[in-house]
């Protein structure tokens, strides 16, 4: 098998595991289910009332000259509208020597956002892109901390200040000394704010504006981490970043952690965001590159 082939099955293998308790969940319940009772399966499943109400529908009416139904069969056409459901526009792909590329990484208190920041920075690092993070998180001298062990890790410089600093002033200077270095990937890491605050979330417009005066497009991307074992609890955090930050892709992290991963179904269904990454595994190059056709296989394997 050719190195690509390995990788390629290795992160095959990875999603499996990382999606296990999920695929129990849904295809368990369906396993015991009619077509009558699948509504109730995938609103369990935390897909989320509308999708799973579009999801039956249309599953109806494609199977409406059927006079019976079996399970093979609605989980052949589930499996084919969630494929439907999960379609997306091409992602845009950072480029060596185009100058900073800027991620913001966004997300309440506790998803992983300084984690996925580290493996993010791996991850750029190993495909020959120049990468630095700023250390926005200033109102936590072990948020710093963290984030500094990830960035060595990493192989990657780390812009920080004094913990009690302005974040804004720390974004730019990590943007300064990336177009004097001509950086290709500018991580800026935020703190973990409760998506109920709206001065904590104004916060994020604030950085946003001030690294605009150095680079006018920043941030390119808004990513939103999320995590996967709260499942439809993640909806309303969605909504109130996309209402502040301008939210342009998602990451999802513990997901095999959890049995609630279906609510990407229903995020992406009802948002319309890139999902870029999974987060699977503790390991630093245990971020998975979101791939449908890789998900869907998984998910329904």
């Amino acid at each position: 098998m050719s190195i690509y082939g390995n990788l390629f099955s290795s992160a095959k293998n990875l999603l499996n595991r990382g999606l296990e308790k999920t695929r129990d969940s849904l295809l368990g319940k369906i396993g015991k289910s009619k077509i009558e009772d699948l509504e109730e399966v995938l609103i369990s499943s935390d897909v989320g009332v509308k999708t799973s109400l579009k999801i039956i529908e249309n599953i109806k009416n494609r199977a409406e000259k059927d006079k019976y139904l079996n399970l093979e069969n609605i989980q052949g056409l589930l499996k084919e509208e969630v494929y439907l459901l999960l379609q997306e526009k091409e992602k845009e792909i950072p480029s060596k020597g185009q100058g900073p590329y800027v991620i913001m990484i966004v997300g309440v208190n506790g998803v992983g956002k300084t984690t996925i920041t580290g493996k993010l920075a791996w991850k750029f690092k190993k495909s020959g892109l120049n990468v630095i993070i700023g250390a926005t998180d200033t109102f936590s001298a072990a948020a710093i901390d963290q984030l500094k062990i990830w960035s060595d890790r990493a192989d990657v410089p780390l812009i920080k200040h004094n913990m009690g600093s302005d974040p804004a002033s720390v974004a730019f200077d990590t943007l300064k000394s990336a177009k004097y270095r001509k950086d290709d990937i500018v991580l800026i890491d935020t703190a973990g704010r409760l998506h109920n605050k709206v001065n904590l979330m104004n916060e994020l417009s604030k950085i946003k504006r001030v690294m605009q005066k150095l680079i006018p497009k920043a941030p390119h991307d808004v990513m939103l981490v999320l995590d996967g074992t709260i499942g439809q609890n993640s909806f309303e955090q969605v909504r109130k970043f996309l209402s502040f930050s301008g939210v342009s892709s998602l990451a999802i992290t513990k997901l095999d952690g959890s049995s609630k991963g279906g609510f990407i179904i229903g995020i992406f269904d009802e948002f319309k965001i890139p999902i870029k990454y999974l987060g699977i595994g503790e390991g630093i190059s245990d971020l998975q590159t979101f791939d449908r056709d890789l998900f869907i296989e998984s998910l329904f394997n």
